[in-house]
């Protein structure tokens, strides 16, 4: 449903984009993952067809973003960093409108407005003008508005930001249930637990570029293994813990302040040998966790691999030595829906 491919943005001697490569099924998210100033909104934009690339090509839903921007535009869902919402008028009518104008008749209109407005918790505020609804309520509404018209890719650029815990649980499972139905999402996001929880895939962009790209669980297993941390009752015990763990084929690491010993474990039977090894041994232990590499961790790991592989001057991104996300582009306005 998104294919990109080669895709290049300059704007004068910044380069946003360089080289850009990526690909989402059908039904599926993709998280975009990157610092400010990685090229995330260039590249959203370039597939909402509000940038034209300077190189390379991209396709929405099998139309091409640049020679077909208007059928491109009936099949997508955007909501962008800036909320693009009425103020003058109540939450329902800014619903309403967007509806009537995407086609729907009045009475279906109204049967999607209410459904979007009980999804999102807005209800007991549908009347009220959207100026006295607070930063998170207008975060909900936006984010309903790109739902309105059921579309079939949905572009959202940090959709959660500035939503309280509560409101992003909520977003989260809108989101999941319109890929149920078949959507596919592309999302920004600064909060790693939120591509973790939502993505089928990750795409992480540095100064423009794809730097790392996978499943989460894949690109977790590139960081590192999982691992098994064990607390034992005794200080005593550590010693004998840690050789008999390696007789066992393990390579556990102690921790004397923590009276734990870690090992990291390739298969689930690596945890199993752990506790019978410690069983046997009468090692009583008191906790036990067990961990895997983060998102965080992955997302440290590639980028500072960028850095070191192809470090940028200031001539090449600018004077503040990353590219402006929006240079040349005003706040998203009216953008598609």
């Amino acid at each position: 449903m998104i294919d990109v491919a080669g895709v290049v943005k300059r704007f004068g001697r910044v380069t946003a984009l360089d080289g850009v490569d990526l690909a989402v099924p059908r039904g599926t998210v993709c998280g975009l993952l990157g610092h400010n100033g990685a090229g995330k909104s260039t590249l959203i934009n370039i597939l909402a067809t509000q940038l034209r690339p300077t190189a390379g090509t991209a396709r929405v839903a099998g139309y091409d973003v640049v020679a077909q921007g208007r059928e491109v535009r009936r099949r997508i869902g955007l909501a962008g960093q800036f909320a693009t919402l009425d103020e003058r008028i109540s939450g329902a009518d800014n619903l309403m409108l967007i509806a009537r104008l995407l086609g729907a008749g009045r009475r279906l209109a109204r049967a999607r407005t209410d459904e979007l407005l009980a999804a999102f918790d807005l209800t007991g505020g549908a009347a009220r003008p959207v100026r006295t609804y607070s930063g998170g309520m207008r975060r909900r509404l936006d984010l309903a508005a790109a739902l309105v018209g059921r579309p079939g890719v949905i572009f959202l650029d940090e959709p959660t930001t500035g939503l309280d815990p509560v409101g992003r649980l909520a977003a989260w499972e809108i989101v999941q249930g319109v890929v149920r139905d078949g959507a596919t999402v592309l999302l920004t996001t600064q909060y790693l637990d939120e591509a973790d929880r939502l993505a089928d895939s990750i795409t992480v962009l540095s100064h423009g570029r794809v730097v790392a790209a996978g499943t989460p669980a894949g690109l977790k297993a590139r960081i590192g293994a999982r691992t098994v941390t064990v607390r034992l009752t005794g200080e005593a015990d550590l010693p004998l813990a840690a050789r008999s763990l390696q007789r066992a084929g393990l390579r556990p690491a102690c921790d004397l302040a923590r009276t734990s010993v870690t090992v990291p474990v390739a298969a689930p039977r690596d945890t199993a040998t752990v506790i019978r090894t410690l069983d046997e041994l009468g090692i009583e232990i008191s906790e036990l966790v067990l961990a895997e590499p983060t998102l965080d961790e992955v997302y440290l790991a590639a980028t500072e691999r960028a850095r070191e592989a192809a470090p940028m001057t200031a001539a090449e991104r600018g004077s503040s030595g990353r590219p402006p996300e929006g240079l040349g582009i005003a706040p998203q306005k009216g953008g598609a829906r």
